[in-house]
């Protein structure tokens, strides 16, 4: 079945989008899988059309391609999927489902293909991605001839995309130009991405049925003989809309929690500058930062059927993947370790493996693996992983000598804990020819987040030209500044909020973490998101730097105050609702079972703890998704990582390059 406008999700494939991640089957990350299907689902209920029409406008299709795939929807009835902007074919013997966003646009466009004597479908099932206004709904009841042909109109909130178990973006790619660009002042773009972004953030509770205490970062310049910037503002202002947002879901969401039930923490981009742009050494953030993935997806060469050539195949590094799922967050060398192992494991027990390994003179190469998969197929999947992570690591392992990464990440760590400085810089640059300007562009830009104010004399552009970084370059490491508060000359930490009172050989921007010593080289680093969330779980945030929204009601119990305070199922988060757990796998009556990434905690770690959300204005980073997944086991409370967008080192230094341009220009125009 066609139409002219083309069935927008088979022509994109099993993936609508390309997201960076896809839910599995009908549990999705904070319940997004669940509500589309719980929508999908409600339509049966009064529809006589065994087969229904789905249509949504571009950021509907998108929230719908990071939650299920097409062969999903497909099963709950769907047999078309239309854009609301296309000319589309009649189709007045089936009914549709329309999922947009409340804008007079889109309502236009669904009363004209609903109303006079010949609508386009039979009846409308329409569901809002968030709060509709009262006008909007008034013009839809003003059409007599609409009215009877509805047969629902609801709100979903849902305007929120998964990436991760744990992880969500509003996607606002760019967030840091608009808001924290020396432009962003007075510009149309702040207000209207800080209200956009205020309301995505709000749905996600809306969904989980959530109500948070807001925290957030004040702004450091808050005082007589200071002038407040607007962007050191950006959390206050984002905090109040959210604020806003959650007063009105009080009122109009049925079953909306009264008194708080969780956490949530807003900062943003100017807590830890570092984290966006230094080597993280895990398997996850390397994957990011030096292969060529479109989204999470790779693309490498397998044998062809016939087996005498190659073709390119596809594959999505997400949660179905076990091997993925385990190790991801590992440590480079710990992947490659378990990945071999794993290889021996495999041929030991497996007498066709050992023929081939005999055969090659005791080594099992990559291709010989990829051969196995046809020789033995029902070890396929099994084979088929593990192969392509033994290729993915060899290759990270090739570019790190290749680019000589480990030189690199030793002098970029013992310069953000004091190890090193300005003498050890510049005897780097000059005598490591062979590493690239890129990685000659991180480490400055590690270096102006940590001394900024020598960034204010020529020694900067000295140290830019000892580099030969060009023009561009020079560009990104200017615009740190943007990321630091106007008082940065004074603090101890270079442009950190947090500020540590630590003396070694030189000043250390970040102290060493007591019992978290790693057997791996270069994973001292971590990022200050993982300090702050656990002061946020003490109760413990500092007063003169962090503010709360709401003073905490009498029943609230997210932080260890008084004895007096009772965790009664009757108030607890865990026990009271479950439709908000992530991750839920289809058939599976528990979130944290099988395809779920907190499989391995106790049965009882649900009922732990309430949850705390964190969101990062500006970009997040694959270290903090990493902690926000530690952080879950160690305080037993789930941790929720939410951002503008989630940059990979690339797409930061990209990002912060924009903020200087005035014209339009797309991410894709400009490569670091």
């Amino acid at each position: 079945m066609e139409s002219e406008g083309g069935n927008v999700a088979q022509e994109r494939g099993q993936r609508w989008c390309g997201g960076e991640g896809s839910w599995p089957g009908v549990g999705g990350a904070l319940g997004s899988g669940g509500l589309l299907f719980e929508m999908l689902r409600s339509t049966r209920k009064n529809s006589k059309s065994t087969w229904k029409v789905l249509i949504m406008d571009k950021f509907t299709v998108k929230i719908m391609s990071y939650a299920c795939k097409m062969a999903d929807i497909t099963e709950e009835g769907v047999s078309l999927v239309e854009d609301l902007y296309k000319r589309r074919q009649p189709l007045p013997s089936l009914d549709a489902i329309y999922f947009i966003q409340p804008t007079k646009e889109n309502i236009v466009m669904f009363l004209s293909d609903m109303s006079g004597r010949s609508p386009l479908y039979k009846k409308a099932y329409v569901f809002f991605s968030s709060p509709v206004h009262k006008e909007l709904v008034a013009q839809i009841k003003k059409d007599s001839s609409v009215l009877p042909r509805i047969g629902a109109l609801s709100e979903m909130n849902l305007e929120y995309f998964a990436i991760d178990s744990q992880g969500f973006t509003t996607d606002h790619e760019r967030a840091l130009e608009e808001l924290f660009s020396e432009n962003a002042e007075g510009s149309h773009k702040y207000n209207a991405c800080l209200n956009t972004m205020a309301t995505r953030i709000s749905t996600v509770f809306a969904s989980m049925r959530e109500f948070p205490r807001v925290h957030y970062r004040v702004a450091k310049t808050i005082n007589a003989s200071t002038m407040t910037t607007l962007r050191d503002l950006v959390p206050t202002k984002l905090a109040a809309g959210v604020w806003n947002c959650l007063a009105k879901y009080k009122t109009t969401i049925p079953e909306f929690p009264q008194t708080e039930t969780c956490e949530l923490l807003i900062v943003d981009r100017s807590i830890d500058q570092i984290a966006p742009i230094i080597h993280e050494w895990t398997y996850d953030a390397m994957c990011h930062d030096l292969l060529c993935l479109d989204g999470n997806k790779y693309v490498h060469e397998v044998p062809s059927k016939n087996g005498s050539t190659t073709e390119k195949k596809e594959v999505l590094l997400e949660d179905h993947d076990p091997v993925w799922l385990e190790l991801r967050h590992a440590h480079i060398a710990d992947a490659s370790e378990r990945l071999h192992d794993k290889m021996t494991n495999f041929v030991s027990k497996n007498k066709a493996a050992q023929l081939h390994q005999a055969r090659n003179g005791g080594e099992v190469s990559t291709r010989d693996l990829q051969k196995m998969v046809q020789a033995l197929p029902q070890y396929s999947d099994q084979i088929d992983k593990l192969s392509l992570h033994v290729e993915i690591a060899g290759k990270l392992n090739n570019i790190i000598r290749e680019q000589c990464l480990r030189d690199v990440g030793q002098l970029e760590q013992d310069l953000v804990f004091g190890d090193a400085g300005t003498k050890e810089l510049i005897n780097f640059l000059r005598t490591q020819l062979g590493v690239s300007r890129e990685n000659k562009l991180r480490l400055l830009m590690i270096y102006a987040a940590l001394n900024p104010e020598k960034f204010e004399s020529d020694k900067g552009a000295k140290l830019m030209q000892l580099a030969g970084l060009s023009a561009d370059d020079m560009i990104a490491v200017n615009n740190m500044r943007c990321l630091c508060g106007p008082d940065t000359k004074k603090s101890s930490g270079g442009g950190f909020t947090l500020k540590f009172d630590v003396h070694k050989k030189k000043q250390a921007h970040r102290k060493e973490r007591t019992g978290e010593e790693s057997a791996w080289a270069l994973s001292r680093f971590y990022p200050v998101l993982e300090e702050l969330i656990e002061k946020l779980s003490k109760g413990e945030l500092p007063k003169d730097e962090y503010n709360c929204m709401n003073d905490p009601s009498p029943s609230f119990h997210g932080l260890p105050t008084s004895s007096s305070v009772r965790t009664s199922p009757a108030h607890s988060m865990r026990s009271r609702r479950t439709g908000g757990t992530w991750a839920r796998p289809r058939g599976s009556d528990d979130g944290y079972s099988s395809d779920s990434v907190l499989k391995h905690a106790s049965s009882d770690f649900k009922k732990l703890g309430q949850r705390i959300f964190v969101f990062v204005i500006g970009g997040a980073t694959r270290s903090e998704l990493c902690a926000a997944h530690k952080l879950s086991s160690k305080l037993k409370r789930e941790v929720i990582l939410g951002s503008s967008s989630l940059d990979d080192p690339p797409q930061f230094i990209t990002k912060l390059k924009l903020m200087s341009v005035e014209e339009e220009l797309t991410l894709d125009d400009l490569q670091i």
